[in-house]
């Protein structure tokens, strides 16, 4: 895809970065008003999401077994799910931890990413400052989770309320950044 139809792609769709930097200031304010609820929220959708997912990988398996030859493969994938599930359920503090790790994770590359893109030199920096500072922003919040785990996971949770935020607000501004783009 070339410059101009990025651009162009950019510019008419910038509602969509304005929904999502809505979404994520919406976030982020639940986050820091019920941290405790919205912990327990992350942890039990998240052992939800795996119980349901190994029970149809399971039930998967077993009805394809007969096609496919490596059917023991989604088979004992589904039970690992299964396991992870009820194990969220049992021990939602582990569960937590391990949670903060991944979204550590998650942070550090999506801020790399963002930090490539923001320097790629396809835009002018005049419009790529703000990727380049929710990169930045992403890789604080990813480094300070990873070293400081002991700090509390409602600590986590204000943090990623406060990462919501912001990033929400600079997305919205990237978003009108566009919109300015496509009308002139």
């Amino acid at each position: 895809m070339d410059i101009m139809t990025n651009a162009r792609l950019s510019s008419r769709y910038w509602w969509l970065l304005v929904i999502r930097g809505l979404i994520a200031v919406l976030f982020g304010l639940a986050a820091i008003v019920w941290p405790g609820l919205t912990l327990l929220v992350l942890v039990i959708l998240f052992g939800a999401y795996a119980l349901v997912d190994g029970v149809i990988a399971v039930i998967v398996s077993l009805q394809e077994r007969s096609v496919f030859r490596r059917w023991w493969v989604l088979l004992v994938e589904g039970l690992v799910g299964i396991v992870i599930g009820v194990v969220t359920f049992f021990w939602p503090a582990i569960t937590a931890l391990v949670l903060l790790y991944l979204v550590a994770t998650w942070a550090i590359v999506t801020g790399i990413f963002e930090l490539i893109a923001a320097f790629s030199g396809r835009l002018p920096v005049a419009t790529e400052w703000t990727l380049g500072l929710a990169g930045i922003l992403s890789i604080v919040l990813g480094v300070l989770l990873a070293v400081q785990p002991g700090a509390g996971l409602l600590t986590l949770v204000w943090l990623i309320g406060a990462y919501a935020i912001v990033f929400g607000v600079l997305l919205i501004i990237r978003a009108f950044q566009f919109r300015a783009v496509s009308i002139a």
